[in-house]
């Protein structure tokens, strides 16, 4: 998947860069809609993530000049304006999504995917109902999170911190990423809650604690054995 991503906001970018990027995506970042403009006649992207609020050139702008280049990659609007008018007015100008900030990170990925299904640019697998990691398991549709088959009794938000890392096992999730994951993107990013509940949740994992490693300087991983 190849991004772009139009906000002006360093902290929001941040934010959304680093999310992407741990998806294994290719994020491209433009502080502003010129800039962005410039960009897409350099090189094809999957998505486009805009913000409307941007100095110079307005996102909305962004919109129909993109549009009429007959350029219709799929345009995903983030934005704080969360009127209907406004809402109505970024899809009749050519987006194709609206999504209002704060958002959740995982309903960003999930509306990424959606628009570039939809554009026939990306294929996701279907879901499974069972998810493992050698002797870790968890069902999602009973929501029961069991080790060789013992039921672990985790808090809501144990259970959601061990579904991220049963989804991609072995990969590698930044505190970030956790952090929007779980708690959302309104929570500070400087708190070591990731910490703290993965710290618990390791100790829950009835002797495979040890699976859920800790990789200096980048985050955690659940390793698949």
């Amino acid at each position: 998947m190849n991004v772009l991503l139009v906000e002006d906001e360093a902290r929001v970018a941040d934010f959304v860069l680093r999310g992407l990027r741990a998806e294994g995506w290719m994020v491209i970042h433009a502080p502003d809609a010129e800039t962005a403009l410039e960009l897409t006649l350099q090189e094809r992207f999957d998505v486009v993530l805009l913000d409307l609020m941007l100095p110079g050139l307005p996102g909305q702008d962004f919109c129909r000049k993109l549009r009429a280049r007959r350029d219709y990659t799929p345009i995903l609007i983030l934005s704080a304006l969360d009127a209907l008018d406004e809402r109505v007015e970024g899809l009749r100008i050519g987006a194709d999504d609206y999504m209002v900030k704060p958002f959740e990170f995982d309903e960003l990925i999930a509306r990424v995917e959606a628009l570039a299904r939809r554009s026939g640019r990306f294929t996701a697998a279907e879901p499974e109902t069972v998810l493992r990691a050698g002797a870790i398991a968890l069902d999602l549709e009973s929501l029961e999170a069991t080790v060789d088959g013992e039921v672990l009794d985790l808090t809501a938000k144990e259970r959601e911190i061990l579904k991220l890392f049963l989804s991609k096992p072995g990969r590698v999730f930044s505190r970030e990423r956790i952090l929007n994951s779980v708690w959302g993107a309104s929570e500070d990013p400087l708190t070591n809650i990731v910490d703290v509940y993965v710290g618990r949740l390791r100790r829950k994992l009835n002797g495979h604690g040890d699976q859920l490693q800790t990789v200096r300087g980048a985050g955690y991983r659940l390793s698949p054995k």
